[in-house]
């Protein structure tokens, strides 16, 4: 590096950015300031664990069966199920387990997911009754990144997610 301190990168839920990654193929384009200043400083890393996992768009509704959890997936005691019964816990899971090697490979320390996803949610997901009610846990790629110490936030934590860059920056880690 050229003297300078290396730039704090953030992993980014794909469809955050506009990507048509959802389940249903849509996206949930968040437009707040924060992240567009990200993404012109060059910082965004985007990452759609469901489709790096090796699901399609489109492609059935899935939850955590039992809201048992992101970790009890990963662990192999929980299941994720998609509305048809089929379980795809193996393409969550191997979605996660990109998202921590990418994390790696960019040196990344903070992620902001979409909240909600059976993959993302950092502070809930659905109680498998595919009825849109929530339940307090995290999803598998949540999991597992914060397990491997990585700060995961929500789209609704941006200030929060730029506050711990800012410190990050500070105390000169890379």
């Amino acid at each position: 590096l050229t003297g300078q301190l290396m730039m704090h990168r953030v992993l980014v839920s794909t469809c955050l950015l506009g990507e048509r990654v959802r389940h249903n193929g849509e996206h949930k384009q968040s437009h707040d300031s924060v992240l567009q200043r990200w993404l012109r400083e060059g910082r965004v890393v985007p990452f759609c664990p469901e489709v790096a996992g090796g699901l399609p768009v489109p492609r059935p509704a899935a939850e955590i069966a039992e809201a048992a959890g992101g970790l009890s997936v990963l662990s192999g005691t929980g299941r994720v199920l998609d509305v048809n019964g089929r379980d795809v816990s193996a393409f969550f899971v191997a979605g996660a387990q990109q998202a921590l090697e990418y994390a790696r490979l960019e040196s990344i320390q903070v992620a902001v997911l979409k909240e909600g996803s059976p993959s993302c949610g950092p502070s809930f997901t659905y109680d498998s009754t595919f009825t849109s009610r929530r339940v307090p846990g995290q999803g598998v790629t949540a999991a597992l990144l914060r397990q491997a110490g990585i700060h995961v936030l929500n789209e609704f934590q941006l200030a929060e997610a730029n506050r711990i860059l800012t410190q990050l920056h500070q105390e000169g880690g890379s």
